[in-house]
């Protein structure tokens, strides 16, 4: 009966099912891409490591390592080993005065032990190699860098005291994404093994001869291995368990990569899946406005079956089977659709991706998109066919009887609660998280209650407050909002939704940016000058004063590690599993600076300020954020290790802090008169006027002080906005698939109500209506359809970016108003267009023709 019945409506069945199209692709799409990623993360982690075990410590590694992690110690495991010194500093390039911060790495050995390292010219690997084992000055730099400063081939980089010739331009680098090349720009210069096992450098080696390293620079040594294959994981572990949690040596091996890369990629791909999933549930929407239109035409014929016998469940039956069988068809090409969107995909994320994907069907992915389309379809499809049990036999004798159909349907309650599970179980899927999931759930039904308000309250305040006294076409398009088969609900939803996804996208990408600019405003710093040893404090401090340019701040900074908590070790709390403290505020290094006093950034929330107290113990103010993830109190005692010196600290006070600013803020303060001989360094903010004074700044320093690194704010804004184009852009393109769906639903919803109103159209024609005014009764309709929607989706928006200001990003919101303004516009005109478009032949056809062709 359900085939039959469908014969003359397939058409239009059809286009019920184009609306979860879209939707269904972006879900195989992204799931499929996610499976494809997975499984190419799982066959290229060993290249994407560059290593068998990796050991990294921000110390160099003390002696006691030889005898279990030196290859000639452990020949019967390792078969190759590298090293590598790794720190921020200003560069140089002669020959065009060039200078920017760069990550320098200094590597030694077969760096990298796995994956190709592609450069330009390829010998310039080989040439790199050969020259550090006979301790020659010749470097490989990044091509963005070379890039930027025009630098070529056989041309100079200058690094601390020492000019490397530049061997090669590098391309790409082993588990290195083109996202993080821009963000560091590389120099690879040969390396010193004896400064990253023991931290006493060979005084001939390249890179003890730059300088660089001083007491309290910030350096990342690590130690690369290839072992024998075979060897369990544990293995790999159990030498390194006892010292790793003593020196906070960090071990990572294959697997521990592979399921970091694997769980953060992860997180991606459930993200955009939640966005994916937007679009579905609206196409979900048009298909329910779809089917409640199309069940208004059936109504007689369900009251006909019922005359002959059939029950109001198997008329329910008859069209669920018709709209499973939609949403299996739309399934299954929304499917076909994704799997070719998955060849898109890697180019979308290009910069952000460690490893080149390999893309196959994945059958899962395809499973998973037929079922939830189907599932939805149906889900979505009950509310308006629940009416069609309660069609009496009356209805075939008397069509004004409507009391069957208009009474609540206790079901409808079940149905929304089911919906309601599924979108939270689903976003539960994606997040991992019950909160995430429950608040993802609420927050899209906030928006598609509001949206549902507004068609509700429009449609009301028409009837009620009707203008009478305006001209017949505007009566006319006014009352088409309220009409039966109207469209005022599915539009208002479909084009809302799409543009409060856009519009939240736009004020949120602008809430990042105003987040970082304040650099840009007068009087705050642009330029920080970091790893300024204690003698070079007066020289570089004159070096700003010769170009009168402000010292805005100079601050002293001791690097320390946490030791103990009331007497208790951390390295027994990092075992204690039920403890429920941060495992990363105990193992972490800690750079803490000393005053008593607070900066314009900070407040006090509790106790304190740091002070000395009489017996000599310093009382130091602890970041409320540090200060709840150590679930510390007032009163209670921290133990730190200040460069081999214990010393004990009592926590007497909190402060807020305002990590937005820029300036220096601090998690720990110390009071004055305590840290002033320990080992430290300084930094120093002030403000550059240009770009010219910005360079000759960095020259001088180059020259005078080399191991002092300068931060050049605006170009790390340049950067930013950069890096959010990148990710607004990938963001965007699965937006397209909300915005398509939405175009979709609108065309389709449109077509279908065609065949609704088409004999109020055509006895409007017969009265002496006139094209031009026809024209007109839908041109206002829509238009009002459109701004309407439109105004109702910015506004929502706009609620979203100030909860997104106030309780995310803790900033002030502001928003530039013209380009919301213009996409309001462009919705409203899309809107007319397909309107008028749709509604071409009631408007050009003769009314007899039209009949007979619907007939």
């Amino acid at each position: 009966m359900a085939w039959r019945d469908s014969r003359r409506s397939r058409s239009r069945l059809l286009l019920f099912s184009a609306a979860i199209v879209l939707g269904i692709a972006a879900l195989v799409g992204i799931n499929g891409f996610g499976a494809n990623l997975a499984r190419s993360i799982d066959e290229q982690a060993r290249e994407l490591l560059g290593a068998d075990l990796v050991l990294s410590s921000s110390q160099p590694f003390q002696p006691r390592f030889k005898p279990t992690l030196h290859p000639r110690n452990q020949g019967n495991l390792t078969l190759d080993y590298s090293a590598e010194a790794a720190f921020a500093s200003l560069v140089s390039f002669p020959r065009g005065g060039g200078v920017r911060l760069a990550q320098v790495r200094a590597v030694t050995g077969n760096f990298p032990l796995y994956g190709e390292w592609l450069t330009e010219p390829t010998s310039a690997v080989q040439t790199f190699r050969d020259a550090a084992r006979r301790n020659q000055p010749v470097a490989l730099v990044d091509d963005e860098l070379m890039a930027q400063f025009a630098a070529h081939v056989g041309d100079s980089v200058r690094v601390g005291n020492v000019t490397f010739r530049i061997a090669g331009r590098v391309r790409e680098t082993p588990g290195q994404s083109g996202f993080s090349a821009s963000v560091a720009p590389t120099v690879f210069i040969p390396g010193d093994a004896a400064q990253v096992t023991t931290g006493k450098a060979d005084s001939t080696s390249l890179l003890a001869r730059t300088a660089l390293i001083q007491p309290g620079s910030r350096v990342q040594y690590k130690q690369y291995f290839t072992l024998e294959p075979g060897i369990p994981e544990a293995r790999l572990r159990e030498p390194l368990e006892d010292v790793k949690d003593q020196e906070n040596v960090k071990a990572e091996t294959v697997a521990s990569r592979k399921q970091q890369t694997g769980r953060s990629f992860a997180d991606l791909t459930r993200f955009l899946n939640l966005v994916a999933f937007v679009a579905l549930l609206l196409g979900c929407v048009g298909v329910a406005s779809a089917v409640s239109l199309y069940v208004r035409e059936k109504i007689t014929s369900v009251a006909v079956l019922r005359c002959l016998g059939a029950s109001g469940s198997q008329a329910l039956l008859i069209f669920l089977l018709q709209v499973a069988a939609l949403g299996f068809a739309g399934a299954l090409l929304g499917a076909a659709l994704g799997t070719a969107v998955q060849l898109l995909l890697p180019r979308v994320f290009a910069d952000f991706l460690p490893v080149a994907v390999d893309i196959q069907v994945s059958w899962g992915a395809v499973a998973q998109g037929v079922f939830t389309g189907v599932l939805v379809a149906v889900l979505f499809a009950l509310l308006p066919l629940l009416s069609i049990r309660r069609v009496s036999p009356l209805r075939t004798l008397r069509a004004s009887f409507e009391e069957d159909t208009t009474a609540p349907d206790p079901l409808r309650y079940l149905v929304y609660g089911l919906i309601f599970v599924f979108i939270t179980g689903f976003a539960y899927l994606q997040t991992r998280e019950v909160k995430l999931a429950l608040g993802f759930a609420a927050g899209l039904l906030v928006a598609l209650g509001g949206l549902a308000g507004v068609a509700a309250g429009l449609r009301w305040l028409v009837r009620r407050f009707f203008p009478t006294s305006w001209s017949y076409v505007w009566r006319q398009g006014l009352a088409n909002l309220y009409r039966p088969n109207n469209q005022t609900l599915l539009l208002i939803i479909s084009i809302g939704l799409g543009v409060f996804l856009m519009a939240t996208l736009y004020i949120t990408q602008g809430l990042l940016l105003s987040r970082v600019q304040v650099a840009s405003g007068e009087n705050q710093p642009n330029l920080v000058l970091f790893d300024i040893q204690p003698a070079q404090r007066v020289g570089v401090a004159q070096l700003l004063t010769q170009r009168h340019l402000p010292i805005l701040q100079q601050v002293p900074i001791v690097t320390m590690r946490l030791t103990e908590l009331n007497g208790k070790p951390t390295s027994e709390l990092k075992k204690d599993s039920t403890d429920g403290r941060a495992r990363g505020a105990l193992t972490r290094e800690y750079r803490v600076t000393y005053r008593d006093s607070l900066i314009s950034s900070e407040q006090l929330a509790e106790g304190k300020l740091p002070y000395l107290a009489t017996d000599g113990t310093p009382h130091i103010s602890i970041e409320t954020g540090f200060f709840e993830r150590l679930k510390l109190k007032l009163g209670d005692t921290l133990t730190f290790n200040v460069q081999g010196a214990p010393l004990l600290t009592i926590v007497s006070g909190t402060r807020t802090v305002d990590w937005t600013r820029v300036q220096t803020n601090f998690g720990v303060v110390f009071p004055s008169g305590v840290l002033e001989p320990a080992p430290q360094f300084y930094v120093l903010l002030t403000r550059v006027p240009d770009n010219n004074v910005l360079g000759g700044v960095q020259r001088e320093l180059v020259q005078r002080f080399p191991n002092v690194s300068a931060i050049d704010l605006g170009l790390i804004l340049q950067t930013l906005d950069d890096i959010l184009s990148k990710i607004s852009f990938v963001i965007r393109f699965m937006a397209f698939f909300s915005i398509a769906t939405g175009l979709v639903v609108l065309i389709s919803s449109v077509i279908v109500s065609r065949y609704q109103r088409v004999q109020e159209s055509v006895l409007l024609r017969t009265l002496g209506a006139s094209r031009r005014q026809m024209l007109r009764i839908t041109l206002v309709e829509y238009a009002l359809l459109g701004l309407l929607a439109a105004a109702t989706g910015l506004v929502l928006a706009v609620l979203a970016g100030w909860a997104l200001a106030f309780w995310v990003f803790d900033i002030g919101f502001t928003t530039a108003p013209l380009p919301l303004l213009l996409l309001a516009a462009l919705t409203t005109v899309l809107t007319v267009v397909i309107g008028l478009f749709n509604s071409r032949d009631v408007l050009t056809r003769p009314p007899l023709a039209v009949l007979r062709g619907e007939g």
